[in-house]
């Protein structure tokens, strides 16, 4: 497959997710996006379109055990540290949104370990 038409599927796979989440302020999306050295967890309320809370494997508290872990143990240290994060700005309950990606490997490892952390979706 050619670069065009991954990112085109992709990008096709994401507008589809994203017809039906929705973040509020109740219940905000929390979303994924993954590149080939890193991965990245926002928390946004989609009314205001602000980011309530993020976290990614640059962020300082993780940074030094991210380089160091494989790839699917640093995406559970973002998801907790996301949920962390959220605990911090009082959200219990989030949308998940996988942004196109299958939920397998990092994605639902940032998932498994942000409901760990005490988030509900």
């Amino acid at each position: 497959m050619s670069t065009q038409t991954t990112t085109a599927s992709w990008k096709r796979r994401k507008l589809r997710v994203r017809k039906k989440v929705s973040g509020t302020v109740a219940r905000p999306r929390m979303t994924v996006f993954k590149s080939n050295k890193h991965i990245y967890a926002q928390v946004i309320d989609d009314v205001t379109g602000t980011t309530l809370a993020a976290a990614s494997t640059q962020s300082a508290e993780i940074r030094e055990e991210a380089a160091k872990a494989k790839k699917t143990e640093a995406a559970a240290l973002v998801g907790g540290l996301v949920a962390k994060r959220c605990a911090d700005a009082k959200i219990e309950s989030v949308v998940f949104d996988r942004n196109g990606y299958k939920y397998t490997g990092r994605i639902a490892a940032v998932a498994a370990a942000a409901r760990e952390g005490g988030l509900k979706f």
